[in-house]
Protein backbone atom coordinates (compact mmCIF):
# COMPACT_ATOMS: atom_id res chain seq x y z
CA UNK A 1 0.00 0.00 0.00
CA UNK A 2 1.38 3.42 -0.95
CA UNK A 3 1.78 6.24 1.55
CA UNK A 4 -1.18 8.05 -0.05
CA UNK A 5 -3.36 4.94 0.23
CA UNK A 6 -2.37 4.49 3.88
CA UNK A 7 -3.28 8.12 4.64
CA UNK A 8 -6.53 7.69 2.76
CA UNK A 9 -7.49 4.57 4.67
CA UNK A 10 -6.81 6.24 8.02
CA UNK A 11 -8.89 9.29 7.07
CA UNK A 12 -11.75 7.18 5.76
CA UNK A 13 -11.81 5.11 8.93
CA UNK A 14 -12.17 8.35 10.89
CA UNK A 15 -15.28 9.46 8.96
CA UNK A 16 -16.62 6.00 8.26
CA UNK A 17 -19.44 6.03 10.86
CA UNK A 18 -21.10 8.99 9.12
CA UNK A 19 -20.22 7.88 5.58
CA UNK A 20 -21.35 4.30 6.10
CA UNK A 21 -24.55 5.38 7.83
CA UNK A 22 -25.72 7.56 4.96
CA UNK A 23 -24.50 5.06 2.34
CA UNK A 24 -26.68 2.33 3.84
CA UNK A 25 -29.72 4.59 3.62
CA UNK A 26 -29.09 5.02 -0.11
CA UNK A 27 -28.29 1.32 -0.59
CA UNK A 28 -31.56 0.33 1.08
CA UNK A 29 -33.44 2.26 -1.60
CA UNK A 30 -31.41 0.78 -4.43
CA UNK A 31 -29.05 3.71 -4.97
CA UNK A 32 -25.27 3.96 -5.14
CA UNK A 33 -23.35 6.51 -3.08
CA UNK A 34 -19.64 7.34 -3.27
CA UNK A 35 -17.28 9.72 -1.56
CA UNK A 36 -15.85 11.76 -4.42
CA UNK A 37 -13.62 14.55 -5.67
CA UNK A 38 -11.80 16.79 -3.23
CA UNK A 39 -12.81 14.62 -0.29
CA UNK A 40 -11.01 11.58 -1.75
CA UNK A 41 -8.04 13.69 -2.79
CA UNK A 42 -7.72 15.23 0.67
CA UNK A 43 -8.13 11.84 2.34
CA UNK A 44 -5.22 10.51 0.28
CA UNK A 45 -3.18 13.57 1.26
CA UNK A 46 -4.00 12.99 4.94
CA UNK A 47 -5.90 16.27 5.25
CA UNK A 48 -9.58 15.34 5.06
CA UNK A 49 -11.71 17.66 7.15
CA UNK A 50 -15.36 17.40 8.14
CA UNK A 51 -16.65 18.64 4.77
CA UNK A 52 -17.62 15.58 2.75
CA UNK A 53 -18.63 15.41 -0.94
CA UNK A 54 -20.66 12.50 -2.25
CA UNK A 55 -22.05 11.56 -5.64
CA UNK A 56 -25.02 9.30 -6.37
CA UNK A 57 -27.32 8.00 -9.08
CA UNK A 58 -30.31 9.25 -7.06
CA UNK A 59 -32.02 12.34 -8.43
CA UNK A 60 -32.12 15.50 -6.29
CA UNK A 61 -35.65 15.05 -4.96
CA UNK A 62 -34.81 11.47 -3.95
CA UNK A 63 -31.70 12.72 -2.17
CA UNK A 64 -33.83 15.16 -0.20
CA UNK A 65 -36.13 12.35 0.95
CA UNK A 66 -33.19 10.16 1.98
CA UNK A 67 -31.38 12.78 4.08
CA UNK A 68 -34.45 14.25 5.78
CA UNK A 69 -34.96 12.59 9.12
CA UNK A 70 -31.29 11.57 9.25
CA UNK A 71 -29.45 14.87 8.93
CA UNK A 72 -29.68 17.57 11.60
CA UNK A 73 -30.13 20.25 8.92
CA UNK A 74 -30.83 20.13 5.19
CA UNK A 75 -30.64 22.84 2.53
CA UNK A 76 -31.47 22.80 -1.15
CA UNK A 77 -29.98 26.04 -2.47
CA UNK A 78 -27.95 24.06 -5.04
CA UNK A 79 -30.71 21.69 -6.06
CA UNK A 80 -31.00 23.30 -9.51
CA UNK A 81 -27.47 22.00 -10.13
CA UNK A 82 -28.27 18.61 -8.62
CA UNK A 83 -26.76 19.26 -5.19
CA UNK A 84 -28.34 18.83 -1.75
CA UNK A 85 -26.54 20.00 1.39
CA UNK A 86 -26.82 18.63 4.91
CA UNK A 87 -25.28 18.79 8.36
CA UNK A 88 -24.85 15.77 10.61
CA UNK A 89 -23.88 16.29 14.25
CA UNK A 90 -21.95 13.49 15.94
CA UNK A 91 -19.89 12.96 19.07
CA UNK A 92 -16.81 13.62 16.90
CA UNK A 93 -18.12 16.96 15.63
CA UNK A 94 -20.38 18.27 12.90
CA UNK A 95 -20.02 17.07 9.32
CA UNK A 96 -21.06 19.26 6.39
CA UNK A 97 -22.19 17.06 3.54
CA UNK A 98 -22.92 17.75 -0.12
CA UNK A 99 -24.55 15.06 -2.25
CA UNK A 100 -24.70 15.57 -6.01
CA UNK A 101 -26.44 13.52 -8.64
CA UNK A 102 -24.18 12.06 -11.33
CA UNK A 103 -24.04 14.80 -13.91
CA UNK A 104 -22.37 16.44 -16.83
CA UNK A 105 -22.38 20.14 -17.51
CA UNK A 106 -21.15 22.38 -20.29
CA UNK A 107 -21.18 26.01 -21.36
CA UNK A 108 -22.33 27.07 -24.75
CA UNK A 109 -20.21 29.77 -26.35
CA UNK A 110 -22.39 32.68 -25.27
CA UNK A 111 -23.65 31.52 -21.86
CA UNK A 112 -22.39 32.39 -18.39
CA UNK A 113 -24.32 29.52 -16.79
CA UNK A 114 -23.68 25.77 -17.05
CA UNK A 115 -26.29 23.53 -18.60
CA UNK A 116 -26.84 20.62 -16.23
CA UNK A 117 -27.81 17.13 -17.33
CA UNK A 118 -27.88 14.06 -15.09
CA UNK A 119 -25.99 10.85 -15.73
CA UNK A 120 -26.45 7.25 -14.72
CA UNK A 121 -22.90 6.05 -13.99
CA UNK A 122 -20.12 7.17 -11.73
CA UNK A 123 -17.64 6.82 -14.61
CA UNK A 124 -19.68 9.31 -16.64
CA UNK A 125 -19.65 11.67 -13.65
CA UNK A 126 -15.90 11.41 -13.06
CA UNK A 127 -14.92 12.22 -16.63
CA UNK A 128 -16.58 15.64 -16.28
CA UNK A 129 -14.52 16.53 -13.21
CA UNK A 130 -11.90 19.24 -13.51
CA UNK A 131 -8.67 17.31 -12.76
CA UNK A 132 -7.75 13.67 -12.38
CA UNK A 133 -6.78 14.17 -8.73
CA UNK A 134 -10.41 15.24 -8.20
CA UNK A 135 -11.81 12.41 -10.35
CA UNK A 136 -11.41 9.59 -7.84
CA UNK A 137 -14.18 8.05 -5.76
CA UNK A 138 -14.67 5.53 -2.97
CA UNK A 139 -17.83 3.45 -3.46
CA UNK A 140 -19.74 3.05 -0.21
CA UNK A 141 -20.36 1.18 1.95
CA UNK A 142 -18.07 -1.40 0.31
CA UNK A 143 -15.17 1.08 -0.09
CA UNK A 144 -14.20 0.09 -3.60
CA UNK A 145 -11.68 2.55 -5.09
CA UNK A 146 -12.79 4.05 -8.42
CA UNK A 147 -9.97 5.72 -10.38
CA UNK A 148 -10.52 5.44 -14.15
CA UNK A 149 -8.23 8.37 -14.98
CA UNK A 150 -5.19 7.43 -12.85
CA UNK A 151 -5.69 10.25 -10.39
CA UNK A 152 -3.73 8.40 -7.71
CA UNK A 153 -0.66 8.34 -9.97
CA UNK A 154 -1.01 12.08 -10.63
CA UNK A 155 -1.53 12.74 -6.93
CA UNK A 156 1.72 10.98 -6.08
CA UNK A 157 3.50 12.82 -8.92
CA UNK A 158 1.91 16.11 -7.72
CA UNK A 159 0.72 16.96 -11.20
CA UNK A 160 -2.55 18.47 -12.47
CA UNK A 161 -4.06 16.76 -15.52
CA UNK A 162 -7.63 16.74 -16.85
CA UNK A 163 -9.72 13.52 -17.26
CA UNK A 164 -10.79 14.57 -20.77
CA UNK A 165 -8.53 16.69 -22.97
CA UNK A 166 -7.74 20.08 -21.42
CA UNK A 167 -9.47 21.78 -24.35
CA UNK A 168 -12.69 19.84 -23.72
CA UNK A 169 -12.51 20.38 -19.97
CA UNK A 170 -11.86 24.14 -20.20
CA UNK A 171 -14.44 24.60 -22.91
CA UNK A 172 -17.05 22.92 -20.69
CA UNK A 173 -16.24 25.28 -17.82
CA UNK A 174 -13.58 27.97 -18.39
CA UNK A 175 -13.34 28.61 -14.64
CA UNK A 176 -11.37 25.37 -14.47
CA UNK A 177 -8.40 27.29 -15.85
CA UNK A 178 -8.43 29.47 -12.74
CA UNK A 179 -8.94 26.38 -10.62
CA UNK A 180 -5.69 25.01 -12.04
CA UNK A 181 -3.93 28.07 -10.68
CA UNK A 182 -5.81 27.76 -7.40
CA UNK A 183 -4.85 24.11 -6.92
CA UNK A 184 -1.25 24.92 -7.79
CA UNK A 185 -1.38 27.48 -4.96
CA UNK A 186 -3.25 25.26 -2.49
CA UNK A 187 -1.54 21.92 -3.11
CA UNK A 188 1.81 23.04 -4.54
CA UNK A 189 1.15 20.86 -7.61
CA UNK A 190 2.47 21.44 -11.13
CA UNK A 191 0.04 21.68 -14.04
CA UNK A 192 0.95 19.32 -16.89
CA UNK A 193 2.43 20.98 -20.01
CA UNK A 194 -0.71 20.28 -22.05
CA UNK A 195 -2.81 21.94 -19.32
CA UNK A 196 -0.64 25.07 -19.40
CA UNK A 197 -0.78 25.12 -23.21
CA UNK A 198 -4.58 24.92 -23.21
CA UNK A 199 -4.87 27.62 -20.55
CA UNK A 200 -2.68 29.89 -22.64
CA UNK A 201 -4.57 29.22 -25.87
CA UNK A 202 -8.01 29.54 -24.29
CA UNK A 203 -7.39 32.33 -21.75
CA UNK A 204 -9.88 34.70 -23.36
CA UNK A 205 -12.63 32.13 -22.77
CA UNK A 206 -12.59 33.09 -19.07
CA UNK A 207 -14.47 36.28 -20.00
CA UNK A 208 -17.79 34.40 -20.21
CA UNK A 209 -17.56 33.44 -16.52
CA UNK A 210 -19.32 35.68 -14.02
CA UNK A 211 -17.30 38.09 -11.90
CA UNK A 212 -18.64 36.46 -8.73
CA UNK A 213 -17.26 33.02 -9.66
CA UNK A 214 -13.91 34.52 -10.67
CA UNK A 215 -13.69 36.42 -7.38
CA UNK A 216 -14.39 33.25 -5.39
CA UNK A 217 -11.56 31.39 -7.13
CA UNK A 218 -9.18 34.33 -6.77
CA UNK A 219 -9.91 34.51 -3.04
CA UNK A 220 -9.19 30.80 -2.59
CA UNK A 221 -5.94 31.22 -4.51
CA UNK A 222 -4.85 34.22 -2.46
CA UNK A 223 -5.67 32.52 0.84
CA UNK A 224 -3.77 29.36 -0.12
CA UNK A 225 -0.38 28.30 1.20
CA UNK A 226 1.48 29.22 -2.02
CA UNK A 227 -0.44 32.10 -3.66
CA UNK A 228 2.55 33.40 -5.60
CA UNK A 229 2.76 30.10 -7.48
CA UNK A 230 -0.86 30.42 -8.57
CA UNK A 231 -0.51 34.11 -9.47
CA UNK A 232 2.53 33.42 -11.65
CA UNK A 233 0.52 30.80 -13.52
CA UNK A 234 -2.31 33.29 -14.11
CA UNK A 235 0.15 35.83 -15.48
CA UNK A 236 2.21 33.42 -17.58
CA UNK A 237 -0.86 31.91 -19.30
CA UNK A 238 -2.50 35.27 -19.98
CA UNK A 239 -5.49 34.60 -17.71
CA UNK A 240 -4.53 37.54 -15.50
CA UNK A 241 -4.88 39.84 -18.52
CA UNK A 242 -8.62 39.21 -18.28
CA UNK A 243 -9.25 38.81 -14.55
CA UNK A 244 -6.60 41.02 -12.90
CA UNK A 245 -4.86 42.99 -15.69
CA UNK A 246 -3.16 45.35 -13.23
CA UNK A 247 -0.88 42.49 -12.14
CA UNK A 248 0.81 41.69 -15.49
CA UNK A 249 0.94 45.45 -16.16
CA UNK A 250 3.50 45.66 -13.32
CA UNK A 251 6.06 43.92 -15.54
CA UNK A 252 7.60 47.23 -16.57
CA UNK A 253 10.54 47.19 -18.90
CA UNK A 254 13.66 48.11 -16.93
CA UNK A 255 15.39 51.37 -17.73
CA UNK A 256 18.92 50.98 -19.04
CA UNK A 257 20.49 52.09 -15.76
CA UNK A 258 18.25 49.79 -13.68
CA UNK A 259 17.23 52.68 -11.45
CA UNK A 260 14.01 51.02 -10.36
CA UNK A 261 13.08 47.54 -9.20
CA UNK A 262 11.05 45.03 -11.16
CA UNK A 263 7.68 46.12 -9.77
CA UNK A 264 6.01 42.78 -10.57
CA UNK A 265 8.62 40.71 -8.73
CA UNK A 266 8.70 43.27 -5.92
CA UNK A 267 4.92 42.98 -5.46
CA UNK A 268 5.05 39.19 -5.27
CA UNK A 269 7.86 39.43 -2.72
CA UNK A 270 5.86 41.92 -0.64
CA UNK A 271 2.94 39.47 -0.68
CA UNK A 272 5.14 36.65 0.59
CA UNK A 273 6.64 38.87 3.29
CA UNK A 274 3.20 40.04 4.39
CA UNK A 275 2.08 36.42 4.67
CA UNK A 276 5.07 35.72 6.91
CA UNK A 277 3.84 38.44 9.29
CA UNK A 278 0.31 37.05 9.64
CA UNK A 279 -0.44 35.98 13.19
CA UNK A 280 -4.06 34.83 13.05
CA UNK A 281 -4.31 32.86 9.84
CA UNK A 282 -4.65 34.00 6.22
CA UNK A 283 -5.79 37.63 5.93
CA UNK A 284 -7.48 38.43 2.59
CA UNK A 285 -7.40 42.21 3.16
CA UNK A 286 -3.67 42.23 3.88
CA UNK A 287 -2.86 39.88 1.00
CA UNK A 288 -4.87 41.90 -1.53
CA UNK A 289 -3.28 45.14 -0.32
CA UNK A 290 0.21 43.65 -0.54
CA UNK A 291 -0.41 42.39 -4.07
CA UNK A 292 -1.99 45.62 -5.30
CA UNK A 293 -0.07 48.25 -3.37
CA UNK A 294 2.03 49.37 -6.35
CA UNK A 295 -0.47 48.99 -9.21
CA UNK A 296 -0.42 52.76 -9.69
CA UNK A 297 3.23 52.75 -10.73
CA UNK A 298 2.82 52.00 -14.45
CA UNK A 299 0.50 55.00 -14.86
CA UNK A 300 2.69 57.38 -12.87
CA UNK A 301 6.16 56.39 -14.11
CA UNK A 302 8.25 59.33 -15.29
CA UNK A 303 11.84 59.45 -16.52
CA UNK A 304 13.38 62.55 -14.96
CA UNK A 305 16.00 64.79 -16.57
CA UNK A 306 18.71 63.47 -14.26
CA UNK A 307 18.03 59.88 -15.35
CA UNK A 308 16.03 58.92 -12.28
CA UNK A 309 12.67 57.20 -12.49
CA UNK A 310 9.79 58.57 -10.42
CA UNK A 311 6.32 57.32 -9.52
CA UNK A 312 4.83 60.43 -7.89
CA UNK A 313 1.46 59.87 -6.19
CA UNK A 314 1.31 56.25 -7.32
CA UNK A 315 -0.33 55.37 -4.01
CA UNK A 316 -3.28 57.71 -4.73
CA UNK A 317 -3.64 56.49 -8.31
CA UNK A 318 -3.22 52.89 -7.09
CA UNK A 319 -6.01 53.28 -4.53
CA UNK A 320 -8.40 54.47 -7.27
CA UNK A 321 -7.37 51.58 -9.52
CA UNK A 322 -7.86 49.14 -6.64
CA UNK A 323 -11.39 50.39 -6.03
CA UNK A 324 -12.23 50.07 -9.72
CA UNK A 325 -10.88 46.53 -10.07
CA UNK A 326 -12.44 45.27 -6.84
CA UNK A 327 -15.82 46.72 -7.81
CA UNK A 328 -15.60 44.97 -11.17
CA UNK A 329 -14.85 41.73 -9.36
CA UNK A 330 -17.92 42.32 -7.16
CA UNK A 331 -16.10 42.57 -3.84
CA UNK A 332 -18.09 44.01 -0.95
CA UNK A 333 -17.94 47.75 -0.38
CA UNK A 334 -16.34 47.24 3.04
CA UNK A 335 -13.55 44.98 1.76
CA UNK A 336 -12.93 47.27 -1.22
CA UNK A 337 -12.54 50.32 1.01
CA UNK A 338 -10.22 48.53 3.45
CA UNK A 339 -7.86 47.34 0.73
CA UNK A 340 -7.94 50.68 -1.10
CA UNK A 341 -7.21 52.58 2.10
CA UNK A 342 -4.17 50.41 2.81
CA UNK A 343 -2.90 50.97 -0.74
CA UNK A 344 -3.29 54.73 -0.30
CA UNK A 345 -1.53 54.75 3.09
CA UNK A 346 1.33 52.38 2.31
CA UNK A 347 3.85 55.18 1.63
CA UNK A 348 2.87 57.42 4.54
CA UNK A 349 5.57 55.97 6.82
CA UNK A 350 8.35 57.17 4.55
CA UNK A 351 7.61 60.73 5.63
CA UNK A 352 8.69 59.69 9.11
CA UNK A 353 12.32 59.91 8.02
CA UNK A 354 14.60 59.82 11.02
CA UNK A 355 11.76 60.14 13.49
CA UNK A 356 11.03 63.86 13.09
CA UNK A 357 7.26 63.46 13.19
CA UNK A 358 5.50 65.48 15.84
CA UNK A 359 3.03 63.84 18.19
CA UNK A 360 0.36 65.45 16.02
CA UNK A 361 1.67 63.65 12.92
CA UNK A 362 1.72 60.34 14.79
CA UNK A 363 -1.87 60.88 15.91
CA UNK A 364 -2.93 61.58 12.31
CA UNK A 365 -1.19 58.41 11.12
CA UNK A 366 -3.13 56.38 13.67
CA UNK A 367 -6.40 58.20 13.01
CA UNK A 368 -6.14 57.78 9.23
CA UNK A 369 -5.37 54.06 9.54
CA UNK A 370 -8.12 53.53 12.11
CA UNK A 371 -8.86 49.81 12.59
CA UNK A 372 -6.44 48.99 9.76
CA UNK A 373 -3.40 50.13 11.77
CA UNK A 374 -2.03 46.64 12.52
CA UNK A 375 -2.41 45.67 8.88
CA UNK A 376 -0.71 48.90 7.84
CA UNK A 377 2.21 48.03 10.14
CA UNK A 378 2.55 44.65 8.39
CA UNK A 379 2.15 46.06 4.88
CA UNK A 380 4.71 48.81 5.48
CA UNK A 381 7.27 46.40 6.91
CA UNK A 382 6.65 43.97 4.03
CA UNK A 383 7.25 46.72 1.47
CA UNK A 384 10.97 46.69 2.24
CA UNK A 385 12.53 44.28 -0.28
CA UNK A 386 16.00 45.80 -0.55
CA UNK A 387 18.93 43.39 -0.58
CA UNK A 388 21.02 46.00 1.21
CA UNK A 389 21.05 44.59 4.73
CA UNK A 390 22.18 47.87 6.30
CA UNK A 391 19.35 49.80 4.62
CA UNK A 392 16.79 47.13 5.54
CA UNK A 393 17.91 47.15 9.17
CA UNK A 394 17.72 50.95 9.28
CA UNK A 395 14.17 50.93 7.91
CA UNK A 396 13.15 48.27 10.44
CA UNK A 397 14.62 50.31 13.31
CA UNK A 398 12.83 53.43 12.11
CA UNK A 399 9.52 51.64 11.98
CA UNK A 400 10.21 50.15 15.41
CA UNK A 401 10.64 53.73 16.58
CA UNK A 402 7.29 54.76 15.10
CA UNK A 403 5.50 51.83 16.71
CA UNK A 404 7.10 52.74 20.04
CA UNK A 405 5.88 56.33 19.62
CA UNK A 406 2.38 55.06 18.91
CA UNK A 407 2.48 52.77 21.95
CA UNK A 408 3.72 55.63 24.14
CA UNK A 409 0.95 57.95 23.00
CA UNK A 410 -1.62 55.19 23.44
CA UNK A 411 -0.51 54.86 27.06
CA UNK A 412 -1.13 58.59 27.57
CA UNK A 413 -4.22 59.09 25.41
CA UNK A 414 -7.20 57.22 24.00
CA UNK A 415 -5.41 56.89 20.69
CA UNK A 416 -7.47 53.99 19.36
CA UNK A 417 -10.62 56.09 19.25
CA UNK A 418 -9.53 59.68 18.76
CA UNK A 419 -12.51 61.97 19.24
CA UNK A 420 -13.10 65.51 20.52
CA UNK A 421 -13.95 66.22 24.14
CA UNK A 422 -17.45 67.30 23.03
CA UNK A 423 -19.88 65.21 21.03
CA UNK A 424 -22.54 66.41 18.63
CA UNK A 425 -25.25 66.68 21.26
CA UNK A 426 -23.08 68.88 23.49
CA UNK A 427 -22.14 71.07 20.53
CA UNK A 428 -25.80 71.63 19.65
CA UNK A 429 -26.68 72.40 23.27
CA UNK A 430 -23.80 74.85 23.80
CA UNK A 431 -24.35 76.68 20.51
CA UNK A 432 -28.14 76.33 20.48
CA UNK A 433 -28.04 74.60 17.10
CA UNK A 434 -30.28 72.15 15.32
CA UNK A 435 -28.75 69.13 13.51
CA UNK A 436 -27.08 70.33 10.32
CA UNK A 437 -23.80 71.20 8.56
CA UNK A 438 -22.73 73.68 11.24
CA UNK A 439 -22.59 70.90 13.83
CA UNK A 440 -20.36 68.86 11.54
CA UNK A 441 -18.02 71.81 10.99
CA UNK A 442 -17.78 72.42 14.73
CA UNK A 443 -17.06 68.74 15.38
CA UNK A 444 -14.32 68.68 12.74
CA UNK A 445 -12.73 71.80 14.24
CA UNK A 446 -12.58 70.18 17.67
CA UNK A 447 -11.25 66.96 16.14
CA UNK A 448 -8.49 68.94 14.43
CA UNK A 449 -7.54 70.46 17.79
CA UNK A 450 -7.53 66.97 19.33
CA UNK A 451 -5.20 65.65 16.64
CA UNK A 452 -2.92 68.67 16.89
CA UNK A 453 -2.67 69.04 20.65
CA UNK A 454 -3.85 65.78 22.17
CA UNK A 455 -6.53 65.39 24.87
CA UNK A 456 -8.16 68.63 26.01
CA UNK A 457 -9.93 69.31 29.33
CA UNK A 458 -13.69 69.68 28.94
CA UNK A 459 -13.75 73.35 29.95
CA UNK A 460 -10.96 74.18 27.48
CA UNK A 461 -12.88 72.40 24.70
CA UNK A 462 -15.99 74.48 25.53
CA UNK A 463 -13.93 77.68 25.42
CA UNK A 464 -12.36 76.72 22.08
CA UNK A 465 -15.77 75.87 20.64
CA UNK A 466 -17.23 79.24 21.66
CA UNK A 467 -14.16 81.07 20.34
CA UNK A 468 -14.43 79.28 17.00
CA UNK A 469 -18.17 79.92 16.76
CA UNK A 470 -17.69 83.62 17.39
CA UNK A 471 -15.44 83.79 14.33
CA UNK A 472 -17.94 82.08 12.04
CA UNK A 473 -20.11 84.14 9.69
CA UNK A 474 -23.63 84.24 11.13
CA UNK A 475 -26.57 84.05 8.73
Amino acid sequence: MTEAQTCGLQELLRVSPVADEIARRFEAQGHRLALVGGSVRDALLGRLGNDLDFTTDARPQEILKLVKGWADAVWDVGIAFGTVGARKDTADGSFLIEITTYRSEAYDRSSRKPEVSYGDSIEQDLVRRDFTVNAMAVDLPGRGFVDPHHGLDDLEARVLRTPATPEESFSDDPLRMMRAARFAAQLDFEPAPEVVAAMTAMAERITIVSAERIQAELNKLLLAAHPVKGLRLLVETGLADHVLPELPALRLESDEHHRHKDVYEHSLTVLEQAIALETEGPDLVLRLAALLHDIGKPRTRRFEADGRVSFHHHEVVGAKMTRKRMRELKYSKELTEEVSQLVELHLRFHGYGGGEWTDSAVRRYVADAGPLLERLHKLTRSDCTTRNKRKAAALARTYDSLEERIASLKAQEELDAIRPALDGNEIMRLLDLRPGPAVGRAYRHLLELRLEHGPMPHEDAVAELRKWWAQQPQD
